[in-house]
């Protein structure tokens, strides 16, 4: 599994020109499935997630976690993070996960965040989405599960 991990001091995907979700403080993280992800991946991504020091302390340092400053998850589903443009001009999508596959860990990727106590909101699988963001620092990170 792969993410992008934006701080935003707010968040909102649309679809069809309707708003699904929206966040204010806290983090959006665009999350793509690899082919042979499992759901220990996405356990082990989520708890990572969860203690990511991204968030100024009094001091100005990036030393809060997203708990300590009751900030939210905006989590939308990205296939595009897997795209090799390696070769030729149109990325290959070869090893994105099938949609069945990815949905699966995506949903437990999400549940696991939401089981550490977290606030989070998601986006809509598989549709085509308008994400707008106001980039916190701006504060963005790249992740991927531990097999990779």
């Amino acid at each position: 599994m792969k993410l992008v991990i934006q701080r935003v001091s707010r968040a909102r995907v649309g679809v069809e020109e309707k708003t699904v979700s929206e966040i204010g403080p806290g983090a959006l993280i665009l999350l793509g499935v690899a082919r042979g992800d499992t759901p220990a991946d996405a356990e082990w991504l989520a708890g990572k997630v969860s203690r990511l020091r991204i968030y100024d302390d009094p001091r100005g340092r990036l030393n809060h976690s997203i708990a300590e400053t009751g900030g939210s998850y905006l989590v939308v589903s990205q296939f595009t993070l897997f795209g090799d443009c390696s070769k030729g001009n149109r990325p290959s999508y070869i090893q994105a996960a099938d949609p069945d596959d990815a949905a699966a860990l995506y949903d437990l990727f999400v549940e696991k965040l939401r089981a550490l106590g977290h606030t989070v909101r998601t986006g809509v699988f598989r549709e085509h989405m308008d994400v707008e963001l106001v980039n916190d620092g701006p504060v963005t990170l790249l992740m991927e599960s531990c097999g990779r």
